[in-house]
């Protein structure tokens, strides 16, 4: 580099002001000019940062300046600023810290991927689903009202998407209810993951465009009285409830008055100077105020600022690598690997080939017609791809079979279905209680809803699959993906519980599918039964088996030997399957041939296999990748247990593998197997040290 290269360079670097920021304090004394500045660096950083190590993306460059603005106003954490979600708070997190952790988030060991109380004060609530900021800022702002703990300023950021979840109308009308003065910042960019559906949708999207409604709401009503040809005066004696429903159309923000809320809006949320104005203005009112502003998901980014919501959406989050020097980065060439070593499930004498996870909640990242990288022929075929083929081959066989997904058309497979059969598709948006309930209206009807819903969102929605499905016996399939350990995306985000939440209810069937075939076959019956019915399947790559031409219905109930052994009977259930055939093979290394079987059903039991399992082995291994309390192990023991009652002693002891009565952190799901022991070493080790210490294990 010249000597003129250089001093240039200085000086850049001197005049940047992001290094300087290490916590939101440092804000305070800048003006709006410099803390544009700041915005306009930290989009840069995030750009470049995310671009690389991979991670949520399109949201954190809308949010940047309304995160410097808030920061500057605010003294936090005394002052609370609340995420919704959390996926667009990664400004927030390197304005309060964490700067330097950045290249660190969502990996093993790393930065949280959303908002988490563990991890900094300034992360005032932990978040990952949607649309629970107002309540918890309400809730806050109620307490300071009586005195407890110290008082400060609240502020609740939600998305347009998070705002169609019901819960958070429930805690707006609280606000308004309660008079409690807390700001609630309106992000409106029209997306969430998938582009927003429904009415409030459209609403937004009519104040957000037509810059004439900006600044309708002051003297509407005055204004309407005194309109010519008479009009104004029909309109007067007409009283209040017409002259309101006029001037909510005029006034949109009228919605949130009629609540009791004050509205400011729309404003530019990408101008520091107007954002701090009607922050400023927003907290000194003695009330609830919406602060309703219009961002750009992707703003900065060229490809997702200017490609529309099919931009939006494919760069909602950032694969590893797909950004270099602030553009999107050449596509690979094609991957010429070999197939995968594994070709059948008899076979426990090879070790499968680990597949890579795509770690990436995007749309763009799981729905196989918009995948920036295709996988190469050889690779096999994600799970939720394969479910969205099984499920659009279902609705062309039979018309009453509907797909409702909650605002995840993309990352539950669905949106092959929208595409191909829009008549047979449901999105309700982020509304999981709603998605359910829709579904129990259409099967009175007679139609064969399948509500697609991740498993940690479909624990939303838990009062209507006892109430309003199972205790009716209606004919609705819940088809969770990302059942297990997801990733990176963490706690908030890991299927961890939905064999436990489901067992104990009354009439309905759960089941998992080993891999990719045995999924086909799993929707055909869940569908094909008659009541509710429960399928899981993982995130990620499946197997690599051949995908049978034909669905075909399974026995319910039914289990399967997939080999034959002595003294160890490794019983897996779904993924717990594939951990049990690698398991296997390293205990025939040791002299140990293990028998090997597929649960398949973790209700209603296959109670004929398992007691002869247990009559004919020392040991039955349960592996499932669920936590222990409640789930498919605990059904065998719970099993065994009353069918040997009085005579214990004549089966085998059970030993359980699953996930640990804790929450497990984020990172590569091999690496969060390992740790918790949900791999084919880790259960060959605890099975030959519970044969060689004699231990009962379980009895």
């Amino acid at each position: 580099m010249t000597e003129n290269g250089k001093a240039a360079a200085n000086r850049d670097d001197e005049s940047r002001l992001l290094e300087a920021i290490d916590g939101p304090g440092d804000l305070h004394g800048l003006d709006d000019a410099q803390l544009q500045q700041v915005a306009q660096e930290m989009r840069s950083y995030i750009i470049d940062t995310i671009g690389e190590i991979g991670g949520h993306f399109g949201a954190n460059l809308g949010t940047c300046e309304l995160a410097v603005a808030l920061h500057s106003l605010l003294d936090s954490p005394r002052d609370k600023v609340l995420w919704d979600v959390g996926h667009q708070a990664y400004p927030h997190k390197i304005l309060t810290g964490r700067r330097e952790g950045l290249p660190t988030i969502r990996q093993y060991g790393g930065l949280a991927p959303f908002c988490s109380i563990f991890e900094s004060e300034h992360d005032i609530m932990g978040a990952g689903h949607a649309s629970t900021s107002i309540g918890y800022a309400v809730g806050l702002k109620e307490a300071m009202r009586k005195g407890i703990g110290e008082d400060g300023r609240v502020a609740a950021v939600i998305g347009d998407g998070a705002l169609t979840g019901g819960v958070a109308y429930e805690s707006l009308h609280a606000a308004g209810g309660l008079q409690t003065p807390v700001v609630i910042v309106l992000n409106d960019n029209g997306m969430s993951i998938s582009p927003n559906v429904g009415a409030l949708s459209r609403y937004f999207n009519r104040v957000r465009l037509n810059p004439r409604l900006y600044h309708a709401r002051e003297g509407v009503e005055d204004r309407l009285t005194k309109l010519p040809l008479g009009l104004g005066k029909r309109i007067e004696r007409l009283g209040p409830e017409i002259k309101s429903a006029i001037k909510a159309y005029w006034a949109p923000g009228l919605f949130f008055e009629e609540l009791d809320l004050a509205y400011m809006g729309v404003i530019d949320g990408h101008d520091v100077h107007a954002l701090r104005e009607a922050l400023r203005e927003a907290f000194e009112a003695d009330r609830p105020v919406i602060v309703h502003i219009h961002t750009v998901k992707g703003k900065g980014f060229s490809p997702a600022e200017e490609g529309g919501l099919a931009g939006m959406e494919k760069w909602h989050a950032a694969k590893p690598n797909s950004i270099v020097n602030g553009a999107p980065a050449e596509k690979p060439a094609a991957n010429t690997a070999d197939g995968p070593i594994r070709q059948g499930h008899l076979d426990v004498s090879a070790r499968r080939r680990p597949v890579g996870v795509q770690e990436s909640d995007s749309p763009a990242g799981i729905a196989p017609e918009r995948l920036e990288v295709p996988p190469a022929a050889s690779a096999p075929p994600q799970y939720t791809k394969v479910f969205g083929d099984a499920i659009v081959a279902e609705a062309q066989r039979d018309k009453r079979v509907v797909g409702i997904t909650a605002a995840m058309a993309g990352g539950t497979g669905l949106q092959k279905l929208a595409d191909e059969r829009p008549e047979q598709y449901y999105d309700v948006g982020i509304a999981e209680q709603n998605a359910v309930l829709l579904a129990s209206g259409l099967a009175i009807q007679g139609a064969k809803p399948v509500c697609a819903i991740y498993s940690t969102f479909l624990q939303r929605a838990y009062d209507q699959i006892i109430h309003d499905v199972c205790l009716q016996e209606l004919d609705v399939t819940f088809a969770m993906d990302r059942a297990g350990l997801v990733g990176d995306d963490g706690p908030t985000h890991h299927g961890a519980f939905d064999i436990s939440y489901f067992r104990p209810i009354p009439n309905v069937v759960v089941m998992a599918p080993r891999d990719e075939a045995m999924l086909v076959h799993m929707l055909r019956t869940a569908i094909a039964h008659d009541g509710p019915t429960a399928l899981r399947y993982p995130r990620g790559a499946a197997e690599g088996v051949e995908l049978p031409a034909e669905a075909r219905e399974i026995p319910v109930g039914s289990g399967e030997l997939l080999a034959s052994g002595e003294r160890v009977a490794l019983l897996g259930y779904g993924y717990g399957v594939s951990v049990a055939l690698d398991a296997a093979r390293i205990l025939a290394d040791h002299d140990l041939t293990a028998t090997v079987a597929d649960a398949r059903f973790a209700k209603p039991l296959d109670g004929e296999l398992l007691e002869r399992l247990a009559l004919d082995h020392d040991l039955v291994v349960t592996i499932e990748e669920n936590v222990l309390p409640g789930g498919f192990g605990s059904g065998v023991l719970e099993h065994l247990e009353d069918a040997f009652a009085g005579r214990s002693e004549e089966r085998a002891a059970v030993l359980r593998i699953g996930l640990p009565d804790r929450y497990v952190t984020h990172g590569k799901p091999s690496i969060l197997r390992e740790e918790a022991g949900l791999s084919g070493d880790s259960v060959a080790e605890r099975v030959l040290a519970t044969l060689r210490s004699g231990e009962p294990a379980l009895h």
